[in-house]
């Protein structure tokens, strides 16, 4: 589903990815795992185009789109969670959840998005009317996703999805990121911190250290690596 072949990319003069390769298989949740300042969410963001690349290639859906605007990415399909909660805070849940409907193709699925995102997040239809602003942290983190969701995608990527939350919603919010892809059939990068979380929902794992790409492997191959586990996820 995505092949990314030694990416490079930075702010101004300073690079920040290393030529970092990666594929996500088509149907499979992949983590990105790595410390804090290593390039992960650098990454994201140049495969989705919110930041230019400067080399490399980033193959989606077996098309070339290295060089296409996010918007363009986004009408293919290919979505981007950002790390924090960027809500509308001011307008209600529904109202930013039917934000993420704007493409024609999503507008067309609205009310069976809406009911699908209502029964993976029910406390969401619940909080429905309320405004976003009022909400807790973890039910904010699941508004975000959720819009998201309501462009009708193929493949999702979350940037630190579980940042900032009690273990309890971690839980939560792994479990539904599980379910979006049993449910949904959705491809899903899932970048994280929380490694051990994230091992355990991830069908492949590559561990990003000064952008690039360290090691990779199965969950359980970079568990039994206690180098890789030492050096580079501190556990």
């Amino acid at each position: 589903m995505l092949h990314v072949k030694e990416l490079e990319s930075g702010y101004g003069p300073m690079q920040v990815l290393w030529k970092p390769s990666l594929n996500v298989k088509e149907g499979s949740i992949t983590s990105l795992l790595g410390p804090n300042g290593v390039g992960k969410s650098t990454f994201l963001m140049t495969v989705f185009g919110s930041v230019q690349p400067w080399a490399g290639q980033i193959i989606y859906d077996g098309e070339d789109v290295t060089q296409l605007p996010t918007h363009i990415k986004v009408d293919k399909g290919l979505t981007l969670v950002p790390e924090g909660k960027h809500l509308f805070a001011g307008m209600t849940v529904y109202e930013n959840l039917i934000m993420g409907a704007y493409l024609k193709r999503a507008q067309q699925h609205k009310e069976e998005s809406l009911q699908l995102v209502y029964t993976l997040f029910p406390r969401l239809k619940e909080r429905s009317r309320q405004m976003a602003g009022s909400l807790s942290g973890g039910e904010q983190q699941m508004v975000t996703i959720a819009r998201a969701l309501m462009t009708k995608p193929k493949m999702i990527m979350l940037d630190e999805p579980s940042q900032g939350l009690a273990p309890l919603l971690v839980k939560q919010v792994f479990d539904t990121i599980e379910k979006m892809r049993a449910q949904m059939g959705l491809t899903i990068l899932l970048v994280e911190q929380n490694a051990d979380a994230s091992l355990g929902a991830a069908d492949y794992v590559y561990v990003m250290h000064e952008g690039k790409i360290k090691a990779e492997g199965t969950p359980q191959e970079i568990k039994s690596s206690d180098e890789i586990r030492e050096a580079y996820l501190g556990l």
